[in-house]
């Protein structure tokens, strides 16, 4: 499966939301039964998404469920195999574990895993690289961990993440490496904010993440914009990749008028890999 570099969460209760969500941009549409669906909007939810059935093209379908434990989670599972449903977004995992259990519960369908939500989650990072699991991707969420630790704020005085925050979301690129599943970095609350969204999209693609979640479809642009390889880079990639085809046995090569290695060329076939 391609990864996805845009996430659109939308309520699953708003028909009139679902319909623009899906007619955006986004690369994967994730439909939320969970934080935005009030307890007693859940069932009509649910009965929302069962009538979606089946399509061809546009964003990949993800539901976002309740979390393993809530009385409304195996109530969402019956909407596996009914819409045409792309796979399963879980919120508040604490470790591989949560992911095997839902995997054992929904077949092979894909798992695209929240993991900082809780204080337990930032200790179980590595436990997610399990090869029985069918995870797909790793996020991370600041606003259920400020929540759960009893903070005031998730910032410094300077506007920053806090270093709780950005640990969390390090923890969270890490460990999807180390699971080998696609790094997906956090919202950006502010929908009307595009120069902030853009500043903090772009850091996330330097650092190695692959695509961003969004709240809202005008975020969508730019985040597709920050996690496409631009021309230059693409070109770039290209150069090393024909360099070491050229010299196999080289371990470092001059291209234009740099010094690469190895992991130049790893990083070089991951970049063509995502503008494919």
């Amino acid at each position: 499966m391609s990864e996805c570099r845009s996430w659109l969460f939308v309520p699953a209760d708003s028909e009139k939301k679902i319909a623009k969500a899906i007619e955006s941009d986004a690369d994967a549409v994730i439909f939320d039964l969970e934080d935005s669906v009030a307890p007693q909007q859940k069932a009509a939810a649910r009965q929302i998404l069962k009538g979606l059935g089946k399509r061809s093209g546009g964003p990949q379908w993800w539901v976002r469920v309740n979390p393993l434990g809530s009385e409304h989670h195996k109530d969402d599972l019956e909407l596996i195999g009914i819409a045409d449903v792309h796979g399963i977004v879980l919120p508040k995992a604490e470790s591989g574990a949560d992911v095997i259990q839902l995997a054992h519960r929904t077949g092979n369908i894909p798992i695209h895993a929240i993991v900082t939500e809780t204080p337990a989650s930032l200790f179980g990072m590595l436990s997610y690289r399990d090869p029985k699991s069918t995870l797909a991707a790793m996020s991370w969420g600041a606003e259920d961990l400020s929540a759960a630790i009893g903070a005031s704020s998730k910032y410094d005085a300077d506007g920053s993440l806090s270093f709780t925050y950005k640990l969390a979301r390090s923890l969270c690129l890490a460990g999807a490496r180390a699971a080998q599943v696609q790094p997906v970095d956090g919202v950006f609350a502010d929908f009307r904010d595009e120069d902030g969204l853009r500043a903090e999209a772009e850091t996330a693609a330097r650092e190695g993440f692959t695509g961003k979640l969004a709240i809202h479809p005008a975020q969508v642009g730019v985040i597709n914009a920050a996690f496409t390889p631009s021309a230059g880079d693409v070109e770039h990639a290209r150069a090393i990749v024909q360099a070491f085809d050229a010299d196999p046995n080289a371990g470092v090569l001059s291209v234009n008028g740099r010094m690469v290695d190895r992991p130049h060329l790893v990083q070089a076939q991951k970049v063509l890999d995502r503008a494919r």
